[in-house]
Parts: structure tokens; sequence; C-alpha cells
């Protein structure tokens, strides 16, 4: 089975607004969960407050996702996605904030808040790891087992050519084009993706 394409098109947010779509909001959240977790647990959050966090933002978006999509002068959708995010972690990270004042620490928004331009890469840093694990796991289920140990202990873990060929029982020739093969794969996979956003 291959795996389900992190799908942000046209095609998949026209279904967002459609609260019964379990399906379109089941890839949204897969594609946009993890980042909206992870933005949260580098604010400090604990996990529970982090999926707190997640269930808000996608609560805010699913109110608001048919107005966004009739605006003309919308922009573009992570950018929208991002607002709704530092929006949110500012206003949980507030409530936070307020009840630590009556238990005196009251420095936890100051020192937990990123500036805008921060959470904005953070955001963007997250979903494309997000985009990079889709692309990963689509090129692996393509190629040999022993083509992607070379890739993945090579580029992913920083081993040494030789100590992989060694372990993987093959040349050194053999680590650099399977190496190669599987980057110019992941390269390709990712770029189709950017081009149908």
């Amino acid at each position: 089975m291959s795996p389900s394409l992190p799908d942000t098109r046209a095609s998949l947010l026209l279904r967002l607004p459609n609260a019964e779509d379990m399906a379109a909001w089941d890839e949204f959240v897969s594609v946009y969960g993890p980042a909206v977790i992870r933005l949260a647990r580098n604010l400090g959050m604990q996990p529970a407050d982090a999926d707190d966090l997640m269930q808000e933002v996608f609560t805010s978006v699913s109110g608001s996702i048919s107005r966004w999509l009739s605006r003309q002068d919308r922009g573009s959708f992570r950018a929208w996605l991002f607002r709704i995010a530092r929006n949110a972690s500012l206003n949980f990270l507030t409530r936070r904030q307020h009840k630590s004042l009556a238990t005196g620490q009251n420095d936890i928004l100051q020192n937990a808040v990123a500036p805008p331009e921060q959470l904005s890469a953070q955001l963007d840093l997250e979903y494309r790891r997000e985009v990079f694990r889709w692309a990963a796991r689509k090129v692996q289920a393509d190629v040999q087992e022993t083509t992607w140990q070379a890739f993945w202990l090579t580029q992913v873990e920083g081993l040494e050519i030789a100590d992989v060929a060694k372990q993987l029982r093959v040349n050194v020739g053999s680590v650099y084009i399977g190496r190669s093969r599987v980057m110019a794969r992941l390269r390709e996979v990712v770029q189709q993706f950017e081009e149908q956003q």
C-alpha cells in the first residue's frame, strides 16, 4: 500500500468545509497535525497542552475555512493556517500566564513566545519535514531495501560510506549509486508534490 499524499491542494481544501468528510479531515490532520504539535512543544507546552492546541487550531480552521475559500484576496493557505496557529498559541500562552500570575510565575509568556517570523519559519520547517517523511515513505516502498539503507545510513544517520558498504555487504560504488538514486527520486517526488500545490 502506498502512502497517501499529504494533500493541501485545492481539491482537499474544497472538501474541508464539509465537516462530515472524515477522509479529507484525516488527510489534513495527518499533514498539519504533527507540525502544529511540534510548534506547540517548541513553545514549551506539555504533550496534553499541545494536543489541545492542535484541536483548537483545527476547530478554528473548520469554522472559518468556508470564509477563507470565498475571499478573493485570501493569500496562501499555509500563511493563513500559520496565523491561526500563532493566534491560538498566543491565546493559550496568555491564558496560561494569567493562571501562573496567581502562583507567582509571571515570566512564562515572555520566555515561551517566539517572534512571529520565528513561529512562521518553524511551522514552515515542520511542514517541509512532513513532506519529506511522506516522500521518504513513498520512495522507500519503490526501491530495494539495500538501496534504501545505503541512502538512509549515509544521508540521514551520517555513517561513512565505507562502513555502510561493509554493513550492507556491497561495494562502495553500490552505496554511492543507491544513495544517488534515492536522493534523485526524493527530489522528483517532492518537486511533483510542490508543483501540484
